[in-house]
């Protein structure tokens, strides 16, 4: 039976990649080597520390007239810079940066957020905006959803994106209200009558687009949110409605008085944002979020009861701090497997990799050397992630990170039943299968053959890592590269199926043995480079490394 217990042992080489899959984009074998010989618990004190970003700001090279460098600290106007969609790549790319170089959840949590209050990058107002969105889901990846659920009404890209920063008094936008309530928050529930979905009405939408009018853009960034110091909206009570606001019977026919002058529509706005999180729904809501994006998209009735309900119970006891569900979700023997003998309803090796999760860890598992981001900002951000992670993989593979297609966000996470199935299409199989090759070749495999500026060393990985122990027998070279990269482990039928077909060819296991000693003693990898490369791509192009 599903359940919540702890899991007090160690976890151990198997646990340790799945939980650090699922949990972070590092999957160096450093990094899961240390995991290994720790139990959940200890594997949370450090998802869970406190982390600085690596690369602190984002930083536009490009080689213009007079390139912009750090034009999110620069005084002058958001809008008075050029080339706005390129300047938020960077922002993504600065993000992508500090998430590879950190042991914590922070960076996979703020992705998660990023699923629950959806901002498009190409709708949010200025590169500037998007970059203090992701700042701001930064800031609160470990903390309190109540009050990023309040904290991002403001934020300058939600009232870009959900046209709330034009909500007026004589003309109540509903946009922001209802995601509010349909998508960030309660959730609708099944419908019991027209205009009706139990959790709330079309009535509360009116209401709560009138709780919401008169917040507006404050577009030189100039004013800073108190607690944490990223720049915000303002007031303008002007256009303020001034009338009590009066909820359904969903919400206990709750009236909110209105505000009297700027400063009590915040007041307002917190007695909304705290009727709403006082119904159990919304935990359960947020929990089934945190489920299907972190264990795995199928929640049966068992499920349900036995996992979503106490995680939101938990949550709702909380008063919604994220920390203490987390560390009760991961350290739990569901999270494992471990709660029963089921195979047909495993966890580890359940869900199909995001474009996203498929570029992290193939970089970080197999070492992709990237240009510095400091010393050779040019080559980072224009030539390999603009030139070739955004605008030929992601474009190609069909998400680009906080950028979904719609307010609900990408379907592959949202859409039921078939989910993270999503990912793989006839349109989106050649960058899944060429994404490898092209970082193993450093060129853009995709399209156009360019240089990326990035490369596998596969050669360095082999001999002067200690990825494998031992190269020169090609049964233990094979398995250990297989059950780095797979979901789960590879058994003996399918690690001798690539030994054979991509390592050894028809020779026999001595002939390997034999070539990677003549490559050691003469530093000639002519006849060893070109099998690793190709053993490699077969490795990653398989159906077990679609998944974690």
């Amino acid at each position: 039976m599903a359940n919540v217990l702890p899991n007090l042992n160690v976890l151990g080489l198997k646990n340790a990649k799945h939980l650090l899959r699922r949990t972070t984009y590092d999957f160096s074998k450093k990094t899961i080597d240390q995991f290994a010989a720790l139990t959940p618990a200890q594997a949370l004190d450090i998802l869970l520390a406190p982390d600085s970003p690596t690369l602190n700001l984002p930083y536009d090279p490009t080689p213009e007239a007079a390139p912009d460098g750090f034009w999110t600290e620069s005084s002058s106007l958001p809008s008075s810079f050029l080339n706005q969609d390129r300047k938020a790549t960077m922002v993504t790319a600065w993000w992508w940066y500090n998430a590879q170089k950190s042991q914590t959840l922070k960076y996979k949590m703020s992705h998660f957020l990023s699923t629950c209050f959806t901002v498009q990058r190409s709708n949010s107002g200025t590169a500037s905006d998007f970059y203090d969105y992701i700042r701001l889901l930064l800031f609160y990846a470990n903390g309190n959803y109540k009050t990023l659920a309040k904290k991002i009404t403001l934020s300058n890209a939600m009232l870009n994106y959900l046209s709330n920063g034009s909500n007026s008094k004589s003309s109540p936008n509903e946009n922001y209200a209802r995601e509010f309530l349909e998508l960030f928050t309660i959730g609708k529930g099944p419908q019991i009558a027209l205009g009706n979905y139990t959790n709330y009405t079309e009535s509360d939408i009116s209401q709560a687009a009138r709780v919401l009018t008169g917040f507006r853009t404050q577009e030189d960034r100039s004013l800073l949110d108190a607690e944490t110091k990223i720049p915000k909206g303002y007031n303008l009570f002007s256009q303020h409605q001034t009338s009590a606001k009066i909820f359904s019977t969903a919400f206990n026919s709750r009236s909110i008085p209105a505000a009297t002058n700027a400063v009590l529509m915040d007041t307002e706005l917190e007695a909304f944002v705290t009727m709403v999180f006082d119904q159990p729904a919304t935990a359960k809501n947020i929990c089934r979020k945190l489920y299907t994006y972190f264990v795995k998209s199928a929640i049966t009735p068992e499920i349900e009861n036995d996992i979503i309900h106490p995680l939101a119970q938990n949550l709702y006891a909380a008063n919604y701090e994220l920390t203490t569900t987390i560390r009760l979700l991961f350290e739990s023997l569901h999270f494992y497997d471990l709660d029963d003998s089921n195979a047909n309803d495993e966890t580890i090796g359940a869900i199909i990799k995001s474009p996203l999760q498929q570029l992290s860890e193939i970089s970080s598992s197999l070492q992709l050397v990237i240009p510095d981001p400091t010393t050779n900002p040019l080559a980072f951000y224009y030539q390999f992630w603009c030139g070739f992670i955004n605008n030929s993989f992601f474009s190609s593979a069909n998400m680009t990170p906080f950028n979904p297609e719609s307010v609900a966000g990408h379907p592959a996470i949202f859409q039921a039943p078939d989910h993270d199935k999503l990912w793989i299409s006839a349109s989106t199989l050649i960058a899944r299968y060429r994404l490898g090759e092209s970082l193993i070749e450093g060129l853009n495999k995709i399209s156009g053959n360019a240089n990326i500026g990035a490369k596998i060393n596969s050669i360095d990985l082999l001999r002067n890592s200690d990825l494998i122990s031992n190269p020169t027998d090609p049964y233990i070279l094979t398995s250990e590269l297989c059950n780095l990269l797979f979901g789960q482990e590879a058994d003996s039928d399918r690690v001798n199926y690539f030994m054979n077909s991509f390592l050894l060819q028809g020779l026999d296991a001595s002939y390997w043995t034999t070539a990677w000693n003549n490559f050691i003693s003469s530093n000639n990898s002519s006849v060893i480079e070109a099998r690793i490369k190709l053993l490699l791509t077969k490795i990653l192009r398989a159906a077990e490394s679609q998944l974690f």
